[in-house]
């Protein structure tokens, strides 16, 4: 009998000590998913703010010539408005007539005050071909009527063509196309940038050193799109939407929450206030704030670390365990 007692002794301390190695070894290699987890999630970050940090150059960098050329529209748009003024006053007068014949190279007459159109051409004459005479009848087939004043070989007209389209083109090379209905209006500026006025109130400018185009929809919505392919929006309501080249989606609202959406599918929120919430596309979320840092499992186990050190595991079986800041279990509570 004794013996046998003797075996069951042996039994249970050779049960207990697999039980206590299995154990150990399920909280090892918990210890190596949760270490190898933080690893990515480090690499994650570094790589987000190595990221973070080009796309925030390059787009301070392009925002600034955007203001730069937003200025320089606009100091021109002012000097088309003085020139029109100009062309108005000079109209009044026109009655008088001007004789170029006679006129100083210092004289100002109508044409020099005129912001229309300026049209390179050949006058026919007795000594001119007949060829050339054929180039000017087929150029003015498109024509349906112009104004025009002669100034020595230079001709300024402002062109209304037969399909209903007007064309004007200003002293310092701008252009300015209007359709028969009135409807769609294109600006090309001498610096190459290019604005359009879209029947459906649409107003899209092309910055072309920035090679960026921007749109204004009726609903206040405004839409740029970057060489790089990034599109940001902003918002009537005050909300910004960022979309970088690789998809990664940010946004902030007027309320100060900050979110990012990445191609994988994990978003990260921050609050104003900095608290932060992460949700994986695995199912798992985090959330950091001020006091805790907490790690939300698919099973139901949550994980948290204060500001203190103190840790504590919370499994999906109702067991409870708790570690001080050096690591120590002061409780298990099965």
């Amino acid at each position: 009998k004794s013996v046998k007692i003797h075996k069951l002794q042996k039994e249970k301390v050779e049960f207990e000590r697999y039980t206590t190695t299995a154990q150990v070894t399920r909280e090892n290699e918990k210890a190596e998913e949760i270490q190898m987890l933080k690893q990515q999630i480090a690499g994650l970050q570094e790589e987000f703010r190595r990221n973070e940090s080009h796309w925030q150059a390059a787009h301070g960098k392009l925002r600034n010539q955007i203001d730069t050329l937003t200025k320089q529209n606009l100091e021109l748009q002012d000097e088309l408005r003085v020139s029109e003024h100009q062309r108005l006053e000079a109209k009044g007068q026109s009655g008088a007539a001007v004789d170029f014949t006679s006129r100083q190279p210092d004289t100002l007459v109508l044409a020099d005050l005129l912001p229309v159109v300026v049209v390179k051409c050949r006058c026919s004459s007795t000594s001119g071909s007949s060829e050339d005479a054929r180039l000017l009848n087929s150029q003015a087939d498109d024509i349906l009527s112009c104004g025009s004043f002669s100034n020595n070989e230079e001709t300024q007209v402002e062109q209304m063509l037969i399909d209903g389209r007007k064309i004007i083109t200003f002293r310092n090379g701008t252009k300015k196309e209007i359709s028969a209905d009135t409807r769609t209006t294109v600006v090309m500026f001498f610096n190459g940038d290019i604005k359009k006025i879209m029947p459906d109130q649409r107003v899209i400018y092309y910055y072309a050193d920035a090679q960026t185009a921007h749109t204004t929809y009726p609903s206040g919505l405004e839409v740029l799109r970057f060489p790089n392919n990034q599109i940001e929006k902003h918002y009537p309501d005050g909300t910004k939407e960022i979309v970088f080249p690789d998809q990664t989606v940010k946004r902030f609202s007027e309320s100060g929450l900050e979110e990012t959406v990445f191609p994988d599918g994990t978003v990260v929120k921050v609050e104003k206030n900095g608290d932060k919430m992460v949700l994986f596309s695995n199912g798992q979320k985090e959330i950091h704030t001020a006091q805790f840092k907490r790690r939300e499992y698919p099973d139901g186990t949550i994980k948290t670390v204060y500001s203190s050190g103190q840790q504590e595991t919370k499994y999906s079986s109702g067991r409870v365990r708790i570690k001080d800041e050096e690591g120590n279990i002061i409780l298990d509570k099965k």
